[in-house]
């Protein structure tokens, strides 16, 4: 696997700018409960550390982007959430326009580049990751095929059952594969047409966009769409025989986002919450678990296993136009190709 250290385009240069608001001491009081969409042991250690730093009482609860959409939703009147911490930004997108999330402008987010956060302060970019191929090269050889590294590779008739992906209702990494394919082929249509062509090499839509990763450490399918740093983490938890390849016609990224949950029942906490989040420190964290995504903050270090954006053909993923067809495009994905997962 190929181990680049990431000083990728989408991370600018800045300072930062000031530290965590009150999160020096124990002297908080209160609780928080955040909304957490990355995987699961970097919610652990992120709420481990935030309390122990504040002494504010916190708790999470881990769910995919869509998952955490519907949920916001379903809790509008009365949320159960006080801050988003994670998931690509098209979700928190989609949350503002339903009005469930509120501005925070963080005076950590001056530290942010403009590209990686909402001018209205709506949502900031904690993170940025590229989207790939993770392939088994056990699996690719008896197969008698080369390892993936275009969109079009995945329709080849040996794929066969043989690809999974999440589903865009549930999951941001497989919505972005979905507008990736509207943003590079031109139109909603076309990206639908291409979903449509790709549905007989699917083996099974998860419900988690991290899941097809260990599908395919374990054999189970050739190649799995997923953000690469999932791969990474996999290949690093011991699936040796997994590869990353990028699309050579483009692919899309997330910037991983933080947000202020509307009518929260402690909202100077989730503000405390967002100004640490955006600390350089505290975007290392990642790396100390296995992810590794690139930090916003850049004065954070950046982990040799992180990928080099620079280095990979990026399509020009338009997040707001993303989250503004997402409700509309997952119903769409639901009705003309496949139905979304149940547990």
């Amino acid at each position: 696997m190929n181990r680049t250290r990431a000083m990728g385009s989408l991370v600018l240069s800045g300072m930062l700018v000031a530290s965590v608001s009150g999160a020096t001491a124990a002297q908080d009081a209160g609780e928080l409960v955040v909304l957490c969409t990355p995987q699961e042991d970097w919610c652990v250690e992120m709420t481990k550390q935030f309390e122990e730093q504040t002494g504010i009482d916190t708790t999470y609860v881990r769910l995919s982007s869509g998952e955490a959409l519907a949920r916001l939703r379903a809790g509008a009147e009365a949320p159960e959430f006080d801050v988003w911490w994670g998931g690509p930004a098209d979700g928190q997108i989609a949350a503002g326009a339903e009005d469930l999330i509120e501005p925070y402008i963080s005076p950590n987010a001056a530290a942010i580049s403009d590209e990686q956060k909402a001018a209205d302060g709506t949502w900031t970019g904690v993170y940025v990751g590229a989207l790939g191929f993770c392939s088994n090269q056990a699996e690719i050889e008896r197969l008698a095929i080369e390892v993936p590294d275009s969109w079009e590779d995945l329709l080849a008739p040996e794929l066969a059952s043989n690809v999974a992906v999440a589903h865009p209702a549930s999951s941001s990494t497989a919505y972005t594969t979905f507008y990736t394919q509207v943003t590079r082929l031109g139109s909603e249509e076309a990206g639908l047409d291409y979903m449509k062509a790709l549905h007989p090499n699917i083996l099974q839509y998860t419900k988690s966009g991290s899941a097809p990763g260990g599908m395919a450490g374990r054999g189970e399918i050739a190649t799995a769409i997923i953000f690469s740093h999932d791969c990474i983490k996999n290949f690093e938890e011991g699936f040796t025989d997994l590869v990353v390849t990028f699309p050579s016609e483009g692919t899309g990224y997330e910037i991983g986002a933080v947000a202020l949950v509307k009518g929260a029942a402690n909202p100077d906490n989730a503000k405390k919450w967002i100004d640490w989040s955006l600390q350089a420190d505290t975007q290392e964290i990642g790396p100390t678990v296995g992810s590794f995504q690139l930090p916003t903050n850049p004065d954070a270090a950046v982990s040799d296993l992180s990928v080099a954006l620079d280095e990979v053909a990026l399509v020009n993923y338009d997040f707001d136009a993303a989250g503004a067809a997402r409700t509309t495009l997952t119903q769409r994905f639901e009705d003309e190709v496949a139905a979304e997962p149940v547990e």
